[in-house]
């Protein structure tokens, strides 16, 4: 019996524009994927006890199913021939914006390789898990694998001539409290980045000018977290917010969520990961603040996770 874990992530600054180049800045927070593999006689068999938005299981399954068999290619097993159950739980639940399916893969691969007495690196794990995200996000960052394989803070850019992406650890003071609110959408993170393509593509006068400042941000949001100046973090991330707005990537439901948790205090809020649904990010430092805002947010009828930004790998 194999066992696994993977971060949860949520994406500070740049989701979006890191798929163009642009770089970004996320974060593991205090939530994992947990995966336990046995090995069997009989095909391929993934019990999904994770919590999460209604359905999400159900509509990433035939993805799910594809990022398994992408795996065990890239671990070279073949998956016409390897039998294993497959379960999958944790306390990150299945919100779409969580890097759920990062966390699930990087946890599944994992799991995998000790089952199968198989040694593989972090760095290998990490290019594992990027292989089964393409089943999930088709031209995937590498932001979301990142950050479930290594957690803690990391600026993220990536290479877009093949070569090798570029990872850097970025260190706060301290862990700091956060909120995650879901709008109960499961969101489709791969129409969403071919929308953004294509748009760009149409439009690239605004769309460039609109990704030089995304640049901007990224760069003045890794000053202010090193110096750990939170206000400025959360001003930041509300001008992200803004260019994800502007990109046509967030919803009505996101821009509720964010505008609440702005007016309980927040200090700056988002969306956060593929948009079209899925979950928002509000900086909250402190319990007392964390509370309050996670509380108007479920007294408005919508999942909380209540974590933390900036978790170390154990």
């Amino acid at each position: 019996m194999g066992k696994g874990s993977g971060f949860g992530k949520t994406i500070l600054f740049g989701e979006h524009f890191v798929v163009h180049g642009v770089p970004g800045i996320a974060s593991a927070v205090d939530s994992a994927a947990d995966s336990v593999v046995k090995k069997t006689a009989n095909g391929i068999k993934v019990t999904d006890e994770r919590t999460g938005a209604k359905g999400y299981a159900d509509k990433k399954k035939l993805q799910q199913l594809e990022s398994i068999e992408r795996m065990l290619k890239a671990m070279n097993l073949d998956p016409k021939t390897v039998g294993m159950d497959i379960w999958l739980g944790g306390n990150l639940p299945g919100f779409s914006g969580l890097g759920a399916s990062a966390a699930s893969s990087v946890a599944i691969a994992r799991a995998i390789a000790e089952e199968f007495e198989l040694t593989f690196s972090d760095e290998q794990i990490n290019d594992i898990a990027y292989e089964a995200e393409k089943a999930y996000a088709g031209n995937p960052s590498g932001i979301d694998n990142t950050a479930a394989t290594f957690g803690g803070l990391i600026w993220f850019e990536k290479n877009l001539t093949g070569g090798e992406n570029k990872i850097e650890q970025l260190s706060i003071r301290e862990p700091v409290e956060i909120i995650i609110g879901n709008t109960g959408i499961v969101a489709n993170t791969k129409a969403m980045v071919e929308g953004v393509g294509e748009r760009k593509k149409q439009n690239p006068e605004k769309y460039g000018a609109i990704f030089k400042q995304a640049e901007q941000l990224a760069y003045d949001g890794k000053k202010a977290l090193e110096e750990f100046d939170l206000r400025k973090v959360g001003a930041l991330m509300n001008e992200n917010h803004r260019l994800l707005q502007e990109i046509e990537v967030s919803c009505n439901e996101l821009d509720i969520l964010v505008d609440l948790a702005r007016k309980q205090g927040a200090f700056g809020a988002k969306m956060t990961g593929g948009g079209g649904g899925g979950c928002m990010l509000a900086l909250t430092p402190g319990k007392m603040l964390q509370e309050k805002v996670a509380s108007a947010i479920e007294n408005a009828g919508f999942e909380v996770l209540r974590t933390k930004i900036g978790i170390q790998k154990q």
